[in-house]
């Protein structure tokens, strides 16, 4: 991922230094159980721990030989070790430092991702207590259906990426296998306590049964959990480009003193953040394919799996923290027009409550089909500008031999719709 769209310690993850730290943090242990084990002197065990280090330019340099990074970690491993470097990686084959390896990593990855949700569901929580009673209308397919609160959408979109952070915990859990078991994973020159060893020491738990490579399901889930939060971070973005259009202007980004939006019209404020926030979410939605397609290897093993994720797995993860950091700040700094909220809420002079003028006539004794024909019928003739929806409805005979004058006024009232919010933010809140 460039430099523009990443976050240092989501970077740290996937650079050479981390990764080559971690294949030492792999021999050192699988060499320390063996040693205990007493397959290895336990003296090599302490001369990898003590002198076991490696430099990244030598690796580079000794895999455009040998065209085979593992032994070049090996190699350079083993000219700062000296003799007893032998007995390192005794039994193991490549697929269990790699795999091993990429599980320790996604899991670093995951508890980053995870505190950014934290971050984002605070946000969200915060804005939606703030604005729990804020009216504004309701839309579906865009238009305009009937009163919710501002605070009911944000705590819709709290509960969603709740659901993602649960999501992922279960994801990070499957990821999190180790796997040191020998070609073909049958354990026949490697002890299953040594990757049990291993396991324990790096936080993983082994994997049940791994042929040669740790099955590719697990990371097939790990890279969808992470495109379904993308999805619904992509989802929120979107929401908020609509409520800043100026038509609409409800909600928009905050707009920094010295901020430009345009290179030729000074006037500009543009949704720019979550606009870039759309496009990521396309970026990291983009592994998924690859990561199911790398389910399907052969027998035991292969490694057409390898480039693939060795581009999917940082540039996923490294995308999707920083635009959950984004949008962290985007809803922490969000500008609301509650006024404007008001404004669009009454501008169709009272149609948001059709409903309820449909509802009031069936239960005053008028057929269902009849009151939908006569309510409509008075709506379209708001919408050709011909008087308020009330006035027609006062206005109608028919109407005013169900429903008396006053109690149609009652109809019209927005607390109506949003008397269960409280009952509503206890389900997504707790009490």
């Amino acid at each position: 991922m460039i430099p523009r769209y990443s976050r240092p310690e989501m970077s740290a993850i996937w650079a050479p230094e981390n990764r080559f730290r971690i294949w030492l943090d792999i021999e050192i242990y699988a060499t320390e159980a063996l040693a205990a084990a007493g397959v290895v002197p336990k003296s090599a065990a302490t001369a990898l721990r003590k002198r076991g280090k490696f430099d990244v330019a030598r690796i580079d340099e000794i895999e455009r030989e040998t065209r085979h990074d593992v032994i070049a970690f090996l190699t350079n491993v083993a000219e700062h070790v000296g003799p007893e470097a032998r007995f390192v990686h005794q039994g193991l084959t490549s697929s269990d430092v790699l795999d091993t390896c990429l599980a320790v990593q996604l899991a670093q990855a995951s508890d980053i991702l995870l505190g950014d949700l934290d971050a984002l569901l605070a946000a969200l929580k915060r804005r939606a207590l703030e604005h729990k009673h804020t009216p504004m209308i309701g839309r579906s397919h865009g238009i305009h259906a009937e009163p919710i609160s501002f605070g009911l959408k944000l705590a819709g979109f709290y509960a969603e990426f709740a659901r993602a952070r649960s999501r992922l915990v279960h994801a990070r859990a499957e990821i999190a296998t180790c796997a040191i078991s020998g070609a073909v994973g049958t354990f026949a020159n490697v002890a299953p306590d040594v990757e049990a060893y291993v396991a324990k020491k790096l936080g993983l738990v082994p994997e049940p049964i791994s042929t040669q490579v740790i099955p590719r399901d697990r990371h097939a889930m790990f890279f969808a959990t992470l495109a379904v939060i993308a999805s619904s971070m992509e989802r929120l973005a979107t929401e908020i480009r609509h409520l800043q259009r100026t038509e609409v202007g409800e909600a928009e980004e905050y707009f920094a003193p010295g901020q430009k939006g345009s290179s030729a019209m000074p006037h500009k404020r543009n949704p720019v953040l979550s606009e870039n926030l759309t496009g990521l979410a396309r970026l990291i939605r983009s592994a998924v394919i690859p990561a199911l397609e790398n389910v399907a290897l052969w027998h035991e093993r292969d490694i057409s799996h390898s480039a693939v994720e060795r581009n999917i797995a940082p540039d996923a993860t490294i995308a999707l923290d920083f635009a959950l950091v984004r949008l962290a700040g985007i809803v922490d700094k969000l500008v609301v027009y509650p006024e404007n909220m008001r404004r669009n809420l009454d501008r169709l002079g009272g149609l948001v409550h059709s409903e309820r003028v449909l509802l009031a006539l069936t239960q005053a004794g008028m057929s269902r089909e009849k009151a939908y024909r006569l309510v409509q019928r008075h709506a379209m003739e708001v919408l050709d500008g011909k008087g308020t929806f009330l006035e027609l409805l006062k206005g109608d005979a028919e109407v005013r031999r169900l429903v008396k004058p006053k109690n149609l006024d009652g109809l019209f009232d927005d607390a109506h719709h949003l008397r269960y919010v409280n009952r509503i933010f206890e389900r997504v809140f707790g009490k």
